[in-house]
């Protein structure tokens, strides 16, 4: 299999890995009109797709003769089974995630998801993890609680803006002040779920018996394809918006909804699948930890960057919305700089 071995290699992997997984949400503006139960089960398969692909194509190059089916083959059957566990833990968290793009759109449910994903998993990692320094990890964790408080204050006087334009027009399906509460639930549990796979799919990597990258990625999409045909059954039932779907539904949908669903998915794939090999803890070169993080950690701010500048999800809003909002962006790029530094800073 093809894994890189200097430093400059690594580091185009993990800025690969920065742009493909922080840009593939925006297929699902693009799908449109598209239920975003319907969106996950497209989402799922190019996922699964675009790692077979990859897998079977640079899994199987290289000098060293060792092979995707060798690597599948030489791990142990609890490395599949904590990749597969990863996989569903992390797909229920990311399909609420994407519900929260539904109803509250991707500036609050970004921030908002991985503020609460990266304090989980600094907790997580001080718990489990080697010793980093405590005053980088809790100024870090300070300043994305902050961000996070900053975003739901600006997402909730947004809707009471847009209501008291709507009133004004006379076009307010109520007199009643919309709740920004959904968005804002649906965004934290996802993200606790999304700050809680990571230690499970290290686990899944072990130096001696583990899967490797492309492997890892494949077991991956399996377990989101098959997750999200159960998990779906409850969100087209109980839909977080609108009337109970049936699966016939899914096949009224255009050719560009489906690509749409699907290209997101493929793109995360290759975005999780460049972090994998960057990563690997089978390669003999690696970078700076610090290096690592930041990168893997930015994605979210770049996707937040999309939903303000490119869709404008904000526009609505007044100048203290967007002053906030700003505040919120800076807040949170500087929690994820401290948190990175706390691994270049060990407590004795």
């Amino acid at each position: 299999m093809i894994l890189p071995h200097d430093p400059t290699t690594l580091l185009c992997l993990m800025i690969i890995s920065l742009i493909c997984l922080g840009s593939w949400a925006n297929f699902f503006k693009v799908a449109g009109k598209w239920r975003f139960e319907l969106f996950c089960f497209d989402f799922a398969l190019g996922l699964f797709v675009v790692a077979l692909i990859l897998a079977l194509t640079a899994g199987n190059l290289g000098y060293d003769g060792f092979d995707f089916r060798d690597d599948v083959m030489n791990a142990g059957k609890r490395q599949w089974m904590f990749a597969l566990l990863a996989a569903v833990i992390f797909n229920f968290g990311n399909m609420l995630l994407i519900g929260a793009f539904s109803v509250a759109g991707l500036t609050l449910a970004y921030p908002v998801g991985f503020g609460v994903a990266f304090l989980v998993g600094s907790i997580i990692s001080w718990a489990t993890g080697p010793g980093v320094n405590a005053a980088f990890l809790s100024g870090g964790c300070g300043l994305l609680l902050l961000a996070v408080i900053l975003n739901c204050s600006a997402y909730a006087r947004l809707g009471v803006l847009k209501h008291e334009t709507q009133a004004r027009a006379g076009t307010a399906k109520s007199t009643r002040r919309p709740s920004s509460l959904q968005g804002i639930i649906l965004s934290m549990v996802g993200g606790v779920l999304l700050g809680s796979f990571v230690p499970l799919l290290a686990k899944a990597q072990d130096p001696d018996v583990g899967l490797g990258p492309y492997s890892t990625m494949v077991f991956f999409g399996v377990g989101v394809v098959m997750s999200t045909f159960v998990l779906n059954l409850f969100f087209m039932n109980l839909p977080i918006e609108g009337d109970p779907l049936e699966f016939s539904d899914f096949f009224s949908g255009t050719l560009k909804q489906h690509a749409a669903g699907f290209m997101a998915g493929g793109l995360w794939a290759l975005g999780g699948l460049a972090a994998l090999v960057a990563t690997s803890p089978k390669t003999d070169t690696h970078l700076q930890p610090v290096t690592v993080d930041m990168l893997s950690q930015f994605a979210p701010v770049l996707a937040t960057l999309f939903g303000l500048v490119v869709w404008r999800e904000y526009k609505a809003g007044d100048v203290r919305v967007k002053t906030t909002s700003l505040a919120m962006l800076l807040l949170f790029a500087g929690g994820v700089v401290a948190i990175s530094l706390a691994s270049a800073y060990t407590r004795s």
